[in-house]
């Protein structure tokens, strides 16, 4: 161990002196200091909690890779698919490694001029957006990366409404500069018009392509170029001639779009002066902070170029702890008023913490931690809101992907982690005195695909049921429950890749070979206009019987809302005692459990209780309970009802030959077209397609573009399924139905 120390303090030293022999550009050196001291950051002002957010091979994880190397934190880079078989730092899962995609979010931190920055570099593809969703959730700015080829995609809009619904500031990075074909003009002019963005270049490429060198900075007015060792060494240079115009206009852009949003600057635009650098930065980061104002800065992670400028403005525009408002909700007051969190790093104010991401590591389970108010040490007792439950805090760690560096306490503003913690991501966890405080719950989307799966063999049963039930704690999108009609167990999540991931763990962490089934889609069944009941169920088989009565109507509820289901008491006097309305509310919703036409699950419809009847004696729970499931039967048989399948929203990039192919073999998928866009030589396609018509389309695109094809597809909302899909699924109910009353007829002979 000794050894093993002396040599990293030596690499340290030697790594010190090459940045000072080549005067490199803004790095700096007191991050080992930091470290080897084990100095605790008491400045709120000196934290950074960023995401690294985008669309799939955008080039998150290679930028996250380019971060830790150039604040010292890696000795040397790695690809996300290198040849060396090491693989990039980030993506620490066999599994990641192997297709070259990131599955989970791992959690870093470097130091950048004397400023702790907290990262999590999140998955780019749509089956993994929870956990983008519990990233954003913790995280107080992020970088939206944007491929300067591809521009904004579909997950970019994904990515987008998370940072929105979160109220998370970000910068825009434009990736890829050196592609064939790329065009930050382009990906700027999408930001706007598709993403909404008031968004202005910070920075202009210096060529592109092959021919891209550099950056010119428009807020410091200067060029500046990456040179070897691995574009560590940044040259300041005048602007190119060539660019100086350009240079200028663009410059006068960025401030007449920030001096629209920001009062100061716009006093200083009125007045016909020309604002120094401190001002257009302070109204930047004003404007970012305030999401009125997108800065687009540019570069390329793969060759090294642009990465140490995009530190600086992580640490010049986005926020600090202090600059955000985090709410917890008092459970105690009738109305559930929020209280604004102290971000101070000082014991003084009660801790407050955040579970937001579980993990099975190597020595037990991994609580992910997000503290907003207070601290934490090793030692400590802390409180699971939601269960009351105790835990001394016994290991408390830092995390570097998937290695782990102990540290003694953690203070608001603070990502940790902890060991052998019983809970469930999105609990809240105080000290004694706050038992009824709690976060705001992150929003969790609902599975749109189910495929039955099993072990291969009867003897890895024990192996699979571990595995799957550390999955399902770790995943709140992937769900596996039993299914008495088929005898299978069903496993359902945000598509075939999430699912096929999670079988592929199995085998790998487990060993436990499983085998899918054919997918199948989540369809849901839903109530056209309203129906009024009236069901009285009365029972008296001597002893105490069974009485109670339910009156009332049921409804259809609006499209936007039409995968939830509602319940509302609006009876008056006491024909019902108040203490039966939840075991009718029961009632309701477990017969909502299977609809009549598919058997699928009722959503979109609002149970609405007028009034009924009671018995002094004979009324019970149950009694009410039945009432209510066969109230939903009563409108089941006389109400018009319809079937709903999720849609998804498609986009497709393929060479231009192939256009009028893919376009015609969606249409056959009853896909509708909403919008084309062309760049150079390739087009990309824009549609909406019903999910039960999309499996295969991945092996017959390639067919159709020899290879060259490629699609994303994520869900977008609920709609009316097509006559021929539910006069199919009707049908398929009734045999199944039919087949299985049969077979219980057989049972009883």
């Amino acid at each position: 161990m000794l050894s093993l120390r002396g040599s990293l303090c030596g690499f340290n030293k030697k790594f010190e002196r090459f940045l000072l022999k080549n005067k490199i550009y803004a790095v700096q050196t007191n991050f080992y200091s930091a470290r080897k001291t084990g100095e605790v950051i008491e400045d709120v002002h000196r934290i950074r909690n960023i995401g690294i957010s985008a669309h799939i091979d955008s080039g998150k994880t290679t930028l996250t890779e380019r971060l830790l190397f150039y604040t010292g934190r890696l000795a040397e880079m790695h690809e996300v698919r290198g040849k060396d078989q090491v693989g990039a730092k980030m993506d620490f899962m066999e599994l990641e490694r192997q297709r070259g995609i990131t599955i989970q979010s791992a959690a870093t931190y470097i130091m950048w001029k004397d400023i702790n920055i907290n990262i999590i570099d999140t998955p780019g593809h749509v089956d993994f957006t929870v956990e983008v969703e519990r990233a954003l959730r913790v995280l107080d700015g992020a970088v939206l990366v944007l491929c300067a080829v591809g521009g904004v995609q579909s997950q970019t809009f994904t990515v987008n409404r998370q940072m929105k619904r979160y109220s998370v500031p970000c910068i825009a990075f434009i990736n890829k500069l050196d592609r064939q074909g790329s065009n930050p003009y382009r990906v700027l002019s999408q930001l706007r018009s598709k993403l909404g963005h008031n968004a202005a270049f910070l920075q202009l490429p210096i060529g592109l392509e092959a021919d891209h060198s550099g950056i010119v900075d428009l807020v410091h007015e200067k060029a500046l170029y990456f040179q070897e060792p691995l574009g560590m060494k940044v040259i300041e240079d005048e602007i190119p001639v060539k660019l100086r115009a350009e240079a200028k206009e663009r410059r006068q852009e960025m401030i007449e779009n920030i001096a629209n949003v920001d009062d100061h600057l716009g006093e200083v635009f009125l007045e016909e002066r020309q604002p120094t650098v401190d001002e257009i930065k302070a109204a930047i980061r004003r404007s970012c902070i305030r999401r009125t104002f997108t800065p687009v800065l540019m570069g390329t992670a793969l060759k090294n170029k642009g990465v140490q400028p995009l530190l600086d403005a992580v640490l010049d525009y986005l926020p600090n702890p202090s600059q955000v408002q985090n709410l917890c909700i008092d459970n105690d007051s009738k109305t559930g008023e929020k209280m604004l969190l102290s971000p101070e790093r000082t014991y003084d104010s009660p801790f407050v913490g955040l579970a937001f991401k579980l993990e099975a590591g190597r020595f037990g389970q991994l609580t992910y931690l997000r503290i907003y108010q207070g601290g934490v040490k090793k030692g400590d007792t802390i409180i699971n809101t939601r269960t009351q439950r105790k835990t001394k805090v016994s290991r408390l760690v830092r995390m570097n992907a998937d290695e782990m560096e102990d540290i003694s306490e953690a203070l608001a503003g603070d990502i940790c982690a902890l060991f052998g913690i019983d809970c469930a991501s999105g609990d809240t966890f105080v000290t004694k005195g706050n038992l009824n405080l709690s976060m705001e719950s992150m929003f969790i989307p609902e599975p749109v695909i189910s495929m039955s799966i099993k072990p291969v063999k009867n003897a890895d049963s024990d192996n699979f049921s571990k595995g799957i039930l550390r999955f399902t704690k770790e995943d709140p999108t992937f769900r596996v429950h039993w299914d008495d009609d088929s005898k299978q167990t069903i496993a359902s999540g945000m598509g075939e890749l999430h699912l096929d991931v999670y079988a592929q763990r199995l085998e790998r962490e487990y060993s436990a070979k499983c085998e899918l089934g054919k997918p199948k889609v989540a369809f849901r069944e839903s109530l056209i206009g309203q129906c009024k009941f009236d069901y009285l169920h009365k029972k008296q088989t001597g002893g105490q019987g069974q009485y109670g009565r339910v009156i009332g109507y049921m409804e259809g509820l609006p499209p936007e809302e039409n995968t939830s289901i509602l319940f509302s008491d609006e009876t008056s006097g006491t024909n019902i005692p108040k203490q039966f309305i939840p075991a009718i509310e029961k009632g309701f919703r477990k017969a909502c459990e299977t609809g009549h036409l598919s058997g699928h699950k009722v959503a979109g419809v609002r149970f609405v209780l007028e009034d009924g009847a009671s018995h002094a004696v004979d009324s019970s729970e149950l009694a009410f309970i039945t009432a209510a499931e066969f109230a939903v039967r009563q409108v089941f048989e006389t109400g018009q009802w319809n079937i709903l399948e999720p849609v998804m929203i498609v986009e497709v990039n393929a060479p231009q030959e192939y256009q009028g192919g893919v376009m015609a073999g969606l249409i056959k998928r009853h896909a509708v077209v909403t919008g084309t866009d062309s760049n150079e030589g390739y087009f990309t396609l824009y549609c909406e397609a019903p999910l039960n018509e999309m499996f295969g389309y991945a092996t017959e695109l390639r067919s159709l573009t020899q290879g060259k094809g490629e699609f994303t597809m994520e869900y977008s909302r609920y709609c009316p399924a097509l006559p021929t899909t539910q006069d199919e699924l009707i049908s398929q109910h009734e045999e199944e139905s039919k087949t299985s009353s049969d077979k219980k007829k057989n049972r009883n002979r």
